[in-house]
């Protein structure tokens, strides 16, 4: 399976530059994206956003209760028919929103469910779709690396489930290196979403143990030369 990159970005400018790269299929953002990329105004941002590009857009509620949610799920749905919007797996309080899962993707409002961790929580998601509409299911897998959890099993887990459902995509998240895309695509996930600068790295795949050799040591010769170090 081919596994698809989106750019996880809400920078104006970064987002101009790589709506125009072919390895990027679509864009993920989230409210920390958003607040330092500089946003003030959700609505006004997320529309300059939407002007840029028409490939797969993911815009978060930050609401936390299933009213305040699902009115903003509404509003933002409305802005453009590429939008997926993002609803969190629980809110703050830990309660799971199986109900607004549910009567969002019955309204055929294209989803992206995030903060997953586990297969179990993809199972309970899986119980509230409607199997027609596009959901993207979100897997943080490098969050979970950082505290020591292999997310692995996880998201091998996840995709078999997931491959009853061809409108139903698996997606890695909170990527750490750019060898995670290989992981990704190892085991058949439908979508990963990288930062710019790990996409830049990914674009450079193919060199040589000899050239990344040779280009280590040539880095640590000029940094020695520019500290003008003698012994």
């Amino acid at each position: 399976m081919k596994t698809k990159i989106y750019c996880d970005i809400a920078d104006i400018d970064q987002i101009k530059k790589f709506n125009k790269k072919k390895i990027v299929k679509g864009f993920t953002t989230n409210p920390s994206l958003m607040r330092k990329a500089g946003a003030k105004n959700y609505e006004k941002y997320s529309k300059q956003i939407l002007k840029i590009s028409k490939k797969p857009i993911s815009l978060e509620v930050f609401g936390d209760d299933y009213l305040s949610m699902k009115r903003q799920a509404i509003i933002i749905n409305s802005w453009g028919k590429n939008i997926y919007v993002k609803i969190p797996i629980i809110n703050s309080k830990g309660n799971f929103m199986g109900k607004l899962i549910n009567e969002l993707s019955h309204r055929n409002i294209k989803l992206n469910i995030t903060a997953v961790y586990n297969s179990s929580q993809t199972k309970k998601i899986l119980k509230c779709l409607n199997k027609k509409s596009k959901t993207i299911i979100s897997i943080f897998a490098g969050r979970a690396g950082d505290v020591g959890k292999d997310p692995i099993p996880e998201l091998k887990k996840s995709i078999v489930l997931s491959k009853k459902y061809k409108n139903i995509k698996i997606l890695w998240a909170s990527v750490r290196e750019p060898y995670n895309f290989l992981q990704a695509k190892q085991l058949g996930c439908h979508l990963i979403t990288i930062p710019p600068k790990i996409i830049e790295k990914i674009e450079n795949f193919g060199k040589s143990f000899d050239q990344l050799t040779k280009e280590t040591v040539t880095g640590f010769l000029k940094d020695s030369k520019k500290s003008k170090f003698r012994l």
